[in-house]
C-alpha cells in the first residue's frame, strides 16, 4: 500500500514551496513520487474551448488528454474523495503520495508554520501531527520540529519513517 503524507498549513505559510522542494530532494534519491493537490473551490483544468472541455460539454463521464510526455484525466466526481479512494482509483507506481492539503484526513501531516502569520498551529492536538516545518513558540511535545528552509533534513526524515530507507511499515522499495 503506497503511504500518503499530507503537507498542511494556512494561507500564505509556504505549502507548495515546500512540497516542491519535497518531491525534488526525494526524486533526486531514486524515489517515485505523486502528488495530490485538495481544492475545495471549483477548479477546471482544461480551458473553455479546448477539445477535452468539449468532450465533458457533450457529455463524456470521464475524458482523457494524452500526449507523449503527460496524461490527464478529467472524470466526474458524486463527492469529494478521500485520499484513500483516490489512491486506490487512480494512483500506481509510486513509493510515496505527498498532498497538499486535506487538514482532516486521518493520515500522516507535517504541517508548515511561521508565527510571523498565525498565532497558533493549526494541526496543534492532532495525533497525527508528525512533523512541523516552521518557527512555532511552542511546539506541541514529541513532534520534531524543522527549520523551513532546510527541506533536505526533513526529507531525511520522510525517507526514515515512511520510504524503505527506514525499515518503516509501509517497506516500498526506492528505484
Amino acid at each position: 500500500m503506497i503511504p500518503i503524507l499530507s503537507i498542511v498549513g494556512k494561507s500564505d505559510v509556504g505549502k507548495t514551496t515546500l512540497l516542491e522542494k519535497l518531491v525534488t530532494g526525494l526524486t533526486s534519491r531514486g524515489y517515485r513520487i505523486g502528488t495530490i493537490k485538495h481544492d475545495a473551490h471549483h477548479f477546471d483544468i482544461d480551458r473553455e474551448g479546448k477539445d477535452s472541455w468539449r468532450h465533458k460539454q457533450a457529455g463524456s463521464r470521464i475524458t482523457v488528454i494524452s500526449s507523449p510526455q503527460k496524461l490527464a484525466l478529467v472524470t466526474d466526481a458524486d463527492h469529494d474523495h478521500t485520499l484513500v479512494e483516490i489512491r486506490d482509483k487512480f494512483i500506481r507506481d509510486v513509493d510515496l503520495i505527498i498532498t497538499e492539503g486535506y487538514k482532516r484526513e486521518k493520515h500522516p501531516k507535517i504541517e508548515v508554520f511561521r508565527a510571523e502569520h498565525y498565532p497558533e498551529l493549526l494541526c496543534d492536538g492532532d495525533d497525527n501531527l508528525v512533523a512541523i516545518a516552521g518557527n512555532p513558540t511552542d511546539p506541541p511535545a514529541g513532534v520534531p520540529v524543522f527549520d523551513l528552509n532546510d527541506w533536505e533534513a526533513l526529507c531525511d526524515f520522510i525517507e526514515e519513517r515512511f520510504l524503505e530507507k527506514g525499515g518503516g511499515p509501509n517497506q516500498v522499495s526506492p528505484r
